[in-house]
């Protein structure tokens, strides 16, 4: 009976998993919203709090930068005292602070708000994989992981439609006021499903608190040295100070967990070949995310001159295909090891982003463009699930927060990297094409260059004589192109790698798929537990 009641608490029944499943994916995409919404309302923000184009900017830097510095840290959190408590206080932390944003009545007071939002986020995201994981078993927690996967992929598809929904019919406050019923919804929902964690027969884990204030000083100063490099000069001595801080911090975390009992992040993980190569992956997945959604936004409306709807429209079969392969990829797994399969999904977005890449010009027909992009999408979500779930099933159950908050600040990580990295490519290349044309001349030469590289076509036309400004447009297209071109080629670059690391670390020697017998009798013992448990 014993037994059966730990069972019982482990893998809730069918009914209770996927109410689990629809809270996990609803503060997910409360989460992913947040990120992608604010960027659509700024102008509105700026418009009636006032404020520098700096203190705008951190409305964006500081949900994203307190994300990421305390993301590993909660999920390990969640371990230690229970999902339900964790999870129950990031939604009440988020419901709150999104109050605060939609009731701001300046910049620096949203600000502050926005960064008790991302704290409140990194709490949900932290715990969904680990909540998704004791949920489900076998083959249905790899479904259960593809449908979370493909609802974080449709919400970043509907954010910016949403916001400007919400700002054309309301205004910018909505975007933040609207979290807040659901918000109460979910809370409602989670203290009514969310099983309460069992009692430690023996004492618990202590807290490392000193790795807990390592790893936050050296995630956060690290995080904005990346999100603030360009601005304050990548060379400069006070980008340099703070890279070098993140590093000092996070040698001395990494010297404390292996000195402590219960460390915040077991660094012995990384000797399991499987969890190494799908912990990279999911770094470099996030890099390529952004050479495939700010650049191919900005070639298209700087070098096409689409609309920012007929942008938006651009992507959508790419993300419709990303979702459907998602799905495709949970099913995958019931007959394949997943380490052909995540290698595949690289292999096509190495595919379509070198395409991309040598196709990009000022008069390329976006319809030429069609194919690549649903390459691209697919590719994602081939990827995307396989290799969560081999993270997630590295551990056992107890640590899974651990590891629910170690991809997912390598996600972040990765986003912020991956800013840096192809922003500097991007410029590098964009401004080179700029600047040895001898159309640019003149005093406002240095600060045309400078705005074009930074992909503000409006204001290079701005600085441009009245005489020059056609070739001043034309010269700009072909700017945006090579720059765009650059990213692209750079990351199908980075996508071989990845398939490469993917093909040697997560093999079918370290991560063996599952035969056709054996996957179906894996699918029959999880329901008929699932009907025991009934």
């Amino acid at each position: 009976m014993a037994q059966k009641s730990k069972a019982s608490a482990e893998v809730p029944f069918t009914g209770q998993a996927r109410a689990i499943l629809a809270l996990v994916i609803a503060g997910s995409l409360l989460v992913v919203i947040d990120i992608v919404i604010v960027t659509v309302g700024l102008p509105g923000i700026q418009a009636e709090l006032g404020g520098s184009l700096s203190s705008i900017q951190w409305v964006i830097v500081a949900y994203t930068l307190t994300m990421g510095a305390v993301t590993q840290v909660v999920g390990t959190l969640s371990d230690r005292i229970g999902r339900r408590p964790v999870y129950l206080t990031g939604i009440v932390v988020f419901t709150l602070s999104s109050l605060a944003c939609g009731l701001a009545p300046n910049v620096v007071f949203l600000d502050l708000a926005r960064g008790l939002q991302g704290i409140g986020g990194a709490i949900l995201m932290a715990n969904s994989l680990p909540l998704i994981s004791h949920a489900f078993e076998g083959q249905r927690r790899n479904m259960a992981i593809a449908t979370w996967t493909t609802a974080a992929t449709a919400a970043g598809l509907v954010a910016p439609v949403l916001g400007g929904v919400l700002i054309d019919v309301l205004d910018w406050r909505a975007m933040f006021l609207v979290n807040v019923p659901i918000g109460v919804l979910a809370f409602v929902m989670a203290a009514s499903r969310l099983p309460s964690p069992p009692r430690s027969e023996g004492a618990k884990p202590p807290i490392d608190w000193l790795g807990t204030a390592l790893l936050i000083l050296s995630l956060g100063i690290g995080n904005f040295a990346l999100l603030r490099g360009e601005d304050q000069g990548w060379g400069s001595t006070q980008t340099i100070v703070q890279f070098g801080l993140a590093i000092v911090f996070f040698a001395g975390f990494t010297v404390v967990q292996t000195r402590v009992k219960a460390p915040t992040l077991d660094l012995s993980l990384f000797k399991v070949p499987a969890f190494t190569g799908a912990a990279l992956a999911i770094f470099m997945s996030r890099v390529l995310t952004i050479g495939g959604t700010v650049y191919f936004i900005q070639y298209f409306q700087g070098a096409l001159h689409l609309s920012p709807t007929e942008s938006g429209l651009m992507l959508v079969p790419g993300a419709l295909a990303q979702m459907g392969a998602g799905m495709l990829a949970g099913k995958l797994q019931a007959r394949l090891a997943p380490g052909p399969i995540i290698a595949t999904g690289y292999t096509l977005k190495a595919i379509s982003a070198a395409w991309l890449g040598f196709a990009f010009s000022p008069t390329v027909s976006p319809w030429f463009l069609a194919l690549p992009l649903l390459i691209w999408g697919f590719g994602g979500g081939i990827a995307g699930a396989p290799v969560m779930s081999v993270a997630m099933n590295v551990v056992d159950k107890q640590r899974a927060g651990m590891v629910g908050g170690t991809v997912t600040s390598l996600a972040s990580i990765g986003g912020g990297v991956g800013t840096a990295v192809l922003g500097v490519l991007y410029k590098t290349q964009a401004g080179s094409v700029v600047a040895d044309d001898p159309a640019i001349a003149g005093s406002t030469r240095d600060a045309m260059v400078d705005a074009a590289a930074k992909g503000d076509v409006q204001a290079v036309l701005d600085l441009a004589p009245a005489e020059t400004k056609d070739t001043v447009q034309s010269l700009l297209d072909k700017a945006i192109s090579a720059g765009g071109s650059a990213v692209l080629l750079s990351s199908a670059a980075m996508a071989i790698i990845t398939t490469l690391i993917v093909l040697v670390l997560v093999n079918t020697r370290n991560v063996p798929g599952p035969k056709r017998e054996e996957a179906a009798k894996e699918d029959q013992k999880s329901a008929a537990a699932a009907d025991d448990a009934v």
